[in-house]
């Protein structure tokens, strides 16, 4: 009975060992399936970050082709050819719109001007410059002034921006306010990178949404490291295209103009004295000047005497009748003169001896 019993338990051990062998075989084939599923979507979400840095048509091929392979990460086989549709879809859209928006988009231009003025009044001058900004509808956004020792305007340098329609009427108008020493102008056009950075910001507005798509659907701890790492990459572009876009805005709406005020030189023509100190004109101008700063002199003197001869009327004809008065009762009443010996009559002889 234990001979029947024999091949029999050798049979179904065998089976038992081929069971566990075809058990150890199919958990090695699905972990390196995971593994080389991670390495896939980690090497092609890698390989889509540098379509951030591509021109328009490129940006939208790599998305085109990136969007479809991460996407066959976590799609069954019955749904790749739909998604791959619709991706190359959405990447001939963006390369449309891209021809269109390029064809509509108007020039952008980025105008800078500098003009030199030299006035008699800087203060003035720099009174009718302002005048300029509030009627084109500009603004000041920068403002130095230096004085003399008078506290007079001696220069002025001032940073105007002004809408970009208004560039070239404002350039002329400022030109007038003084007498102009320089003025010099410069334009760039910067259309293609107006349109090249709006349909980057585009493309990569898509390429997050996909990315966030995928880590809706990672399954891995591996999956959603890779995801969120390039989720990042991602906002961090699309934040730096942002910044750009609004500079480029900025500047192509509004022209940037410095102003430079000066007074007139001491030495230009009608600033100086005559150069000639001979002669009678020059005598007579000397004269005349020596006379007038004469006459200031004691016009000065007399100026800061008249408040004492002030004071002395009031306290000193009081003072001065009292003692008239005075004087005068004296006179009146002093003493009379004694009289001398009285002389002989007319009807008496005079005595000899």
């Amino acid at each position: 009975m234990n001979r029947s019993r024999t091949p029999v338990a050798v049979a179904l051990g065998a089976v038992l060992a081929l069971l566990a062998l075809l058990v150890l075989a199919g958990c090695s084939v699905g972990s390196s399936d995971d593994a080389m599923g991670g390495e896939s979507m980690a090497e092609t979400m890698d390989g889509t970050v540098e379509g951030a840095d591509m021109g328009a048509p490129e940006m939208a091929d790599e998305a085109a082709g990136g969007g479809m392979d991460s996407s066959s990460a976590f799609l069954s086989d019955g749904d790749m050819a739909d998604g791959d549709v619709a991706v190359q879809d959405r990447a001939a859209d963006v390369v449309d719109a891209a021809s269109a928006e390029e064809g509509a988009q108007q020039a952008s231009i980025i105008s800078t001007g500098t003009v030199s003025l030299r006035a008699d009044d800087v203060g003035d001058a720099r009174f009718e410059v302002q005048k300029v900004v509030d009627r084109v509808g500009g603004q000041v956004t920068d403002s130095e002034t230096r004085t003399d020792d008078d506290g007079a305007v001696r220069t002025a340098r001032l940073v105007l921006r002004v809408p970009s329609a208004e560039f070239t009427e404002t350039m002329d108008a400022l030109e007038k306010v003084a007498d102009l020493e320089a003025s010099s102008t410069t334009s760039e056009d910067v259309t293609t990178q107006v349109v090249d950075t709006n349909v980057r910001i585009r493309v990569q507005r898509q390429s997050i949404a996909r990315i966030e798509q995928l880590l809706d659907r990672a399954g891995s701890i591996r999956d959603i490291v890779a995801v969120e790492r390039q989720l990042t990459d991602r906002e961090a572009r699309l934040n730096s295209l942002l910044r750009q876009q609004a500079y480029l805005a900025d500047q192509t709406s509004l022209s940037t103009i410095t102003v430079h005020l000066q007074r007139h030189r001491v030495d230009e023509p009608g600033q100086t004295e005559p150069e000639d100190d001979d002669g009678f004109l020059a005598g007579l101008s000397a004269g005349w000047a020596a006379l007038g700063t004469v006459a200031v002199g004691l016009a000065t003197v007399a100026g800061a005497l008249l408040p004492f001869l002030g004071v002395a009327l009031v306290l000193g004809l009081p003072g001065w009748l009292l003692v008239r008065g005075a004087v005068r009762r004296r006179r009146t009443e002093g003493p009379a003169e004694p009289a001398g010996p009285a002389g002989p009559s007319a009807g008496e002889p005079l005595l000899e001896g």
